[in-house]
């Protein structure tokens, strides 16, 4: 991983440090050579490592929620502190409910009264047990249909009679008379039947205009049983939960302070999976893709790596900085990445490249011009090398500029080496 890019200044101040170590070396016996400085030498050496790009970027957390209430009213408790792991649903905070209780013990009566009348008017009118209307149950229905039934009766048996009457005349066994009396009454009957029917479908009209105002009745429940369901969610809305798995990061509500819709009762994050958000030059932008592999060291952990991969890539460069955002999802189930950390990162790509490596013990850092320097050793003289360097890989380093992988370095004794410096290897 590139660590620090040299200026051209920091190459010059380089330059003149390593020339006046070597006029000190020469004033320091003039006439005579100087004394060749006994180090330790390794070998660089290259090979192939997988092709990649580096960038930069910081953590997020995977969610962000700023918690604000549903309903105004007065803190009464707060349960979760900053730091607080919460689970979904674990409350967090309380708001004073005693008002909206008593709105619900309102509705629930209200539902009580509505329901008792509805039940009063179905048995009235003949509903069944499965909320079904049926007619025939009304009472009033019911004494009308009898009646009428009672009629048919009648009118049946008087056909039968009029009817024995005809053929008893037709054999002379009764006289006219008679069976013109039994023809009377079976007409009559029959008259009394039909106003009984007539009376019946009345009732029973009656009965199903009735019906109406049931159902007139049952909006009105259904109205009732809204209102306790706001109730309901009012009496809810005063108590405030998580909505995910996370961690407190803010909490600025406090028991006995009135807040408003638009206040913030605290901030929840979810870091069991982290995003980050590598800033990737435009250049490179043909070469990333969804699903690639991606390394990533934070300052916390230095000595480690966390490899994620790519999950989405925005399509819009910057016009500004001339780059592109890549979000990058790693695993997080020991909550070692926190949002915020900054990351150097490196995306892999297909194929592979050839790197110098050097041993770490090769490479000293100028604190002066915040370089990293390499010496060199050429027909037993010291040549300064700024190099710029990459990752570790255990006790090698790899050098990504200043060296071409043919070099012989010096492995110890750099801080008496200079520029030009001779020396002998051991």
């Amino acid at each position: 991983m590139i660590r620090y890019l040299l200026s051209i200044s920091a190459l010059l101040s380089l330059g003149l440090a390593g020339c006046s170590r070597g006029r000190e070396a020469a004033a320091a016996s003039p006439g005579a050579a100087p004394t060749k400085i006994s180090v330790t030498t390794a070998q660089a050496t290259t090979r192939s490592v997988a092709a990649s790009i580096a960038a930069t970027g910081s953590f997020v957390a995977d969610e962000t929620s700023d918690i604000a209430p549903l309903v105004a009213g007065r803190v009464i408790a707060t349960p979760a502190n900053i730091g607080d792991f919460v689970k979904q649903g674990q409350v967090i905070c309380e708001l004073d409910h005693r008002d909206a209780q008593l709105r619900l013990d309102q509705a629930k009566a209200q539902l009580d009264q509505a329901t008792a009348a509805l039940r009063q008017t179905q048995s009235r009118i003949g509903v069944t047990d499965k909320g079904q209307f049926d007619a025939s149950r009304v009472p009033e229905v019911a004494a009308a249909r009898a009646a009428f039934e009672s009629a048919q009766a009648q009118a049946r048996l008087a056909g039968a009679d009029a009817k024995r009457y005809e053929n008893l005349v037709a054999t002379g066994d009764v006289s006219r008379s008679a069976f013109e009396k039994a023809h009377t009454t079976q007409e009559t009957a029959e008259a009394a039947a039909n106003a009984a029917r007539q009376q019946y479908e009345a009732a029973a009209n009656a009965a199903r205009q009735n019906w109406g105002a049931v159902e007139n009745s049952q909006a009105g429940l259904e109205s009732v049983r809204a209102q306790l369901a706001q109730a309901e969610k009012a009496l809810a809305d005063t108590t405030i939960r998580a909505p995910f798995d996370g961690y407190i990061t803010d909490r600025p509500a406090a028991a006995g302070e009135y807040v408003a819709l638009s206040n913030k009762i605290a901030t929840i994050v979810r870091i069991g999976s982290m995003k980050l958000h590598l800033n990737t030059p435009e250049q490179q932008a043909s070469q990333v893709h969804v699903g690639m592999t991606v390394t990533a060291r934070v300052s916390a952990y230095p000595d480690r790596e966390f490899t994620g991969r790519i999950a989405a890539v925005n399509p819009s460069v910057d016009p500004n900085s001339r780059v592109f955002i890549l979000e990058v999802r790693f695993s997080n189930p020991k909550g070692e990445l926190r949002p915020g950390m900054f990351a150097t990162a490196r995306i892999q790509l297909p194929g592979g490249e050839t790197a110098v490596f050097v041993p770490k013990t090769a490479v000293i850092r100028d604190k002066t011009t915040d370089s990293y320097q390499v010496f060199a050793i050429d027909n037993n003289t010291a040549r300064l090398r700024v190099v710029v360097i990459g990752d570790p890989e255990g006790d090698q380093i790899r050098i990504v500029s200043g060296l071409n992988g043919n070099e012989t370095v010096a492995a110890s004794s750099q801080g008496a080496l200079y520029d030009g410096a001779p020396v002998q290897t051991r």
